[in-house]
């Protein structure tokens, strides 16, 4: 990593093109665009995994980036705010590991030591190369980004951009979770009470009012009266439009309904 790095009239430009796309990033749209389009032309990967944490270490916020299609559990496997590879990654790094690390999943290496524990698991994911950064615990939270399925081997001059570009990702993923937030708190004119997220809950698992009804002990008119406010509430007009409202203020994040869970 001490090795001195000077950077070709080529790269300074597309440093100076990522830095300049960074500025403007609020919205979790806008940090993929940056990063599958900018960012790509110095480290080039397949997904980035980014975490925010909060003063107390607690996990505030995941964006999993990505160009293509990929399966979900693939993407839950990496991007799970409790147990997933990335967070393992950063637990495991916060215990001494020197950053920003890299794994070269062909075994051949220095680099490799590092990150060694997760080497069967990568290959297991077909994600073989990997680099990893993250600041320092920070007052304000502290972040942490893992790149996986480098096209090809890191080497220290990717260590090195990843140092360069490092301030410019954690300013750019605290303002996109901060913007979150925010659209959380204010999005709603009141809180969605506890009885329509049950009935938001079964909604999306594809029952209908007479089957939620049965389920929770109402009639099926009860559901539909609860589902009309709820799309008042939402702003929407039907049930697959409540869904999409819900998932994007992260509803079903919130904690399951007992009956829920009990079926």
């Amino acid at each position: 990593m001490e090795a001195l790095v000077i950077l070709s009239k080529v790269e300074q430009e597309y440093l100076l093109h990522a830095i300049e796309a960074a500025l403007p990033v609020r919205q979790s749209r806008q940090l993929c665009l940056w990063t599958q389009g900018q960012f790509q032309a110095l480290l080039p990967h397949r997904i980035m995994v980014c975490l925010q944490f909060g003063a107390q270490d607690e996990v505030q916020h995941v964006e999993c980036l990505h160009s293509t299609v990929l399966d979900a559990g693939l993407l839950a496997r990496l991007g799970d705010k409790t147990d997933g590879l990335a967070l393992r990654l950063a637990r495991h790094c916060r215990d001494g590991v020197r950053l920003p690390a890299m794994l070269d999943a062909s075994g051949a290496g220095e680099a490799r030591l590092p990150l060694a524990p997760f080497m069967d698991e990568l290959r297991a994911l077909g994600l073989d190369n990997l680099l990893v950064h993250g600041t320092e615990r920070l007052p304000g939270g502290s972040t942490f980004f893992v790149l996986f399925g480098l096209p090809h081997r890191p080497r220290p001059r990717h260590a090195y951009f990843f140092e360069l570009l490092l301030p410019h990702l954690h300013l750019a993923l605290q303002r996109v979770g901060q913007q979150q937030r925010q659209a959380r708190a204010g999005a709603l004119a009141r809180p969605v009470s506890a009885r329509e997220m049950e009935i938001l809950h079964w909604v999306r698992e594809g029952k209908s009012n007479e089957e939620i009804g049965l389920i929770l002990g109402i009639s099926g008119l009860t559901v539909k009266n609860h589902l009309q406010r709820l799309y008042r509430l939402l702003g929407v007009s039907n049930r697959a439009h409540a869904i999409a409202r819900g998932m994007a203020l992260h509803l079903f994040e919130q904690s399951i309904p007992p009956l829920a869970r009990a079926a």
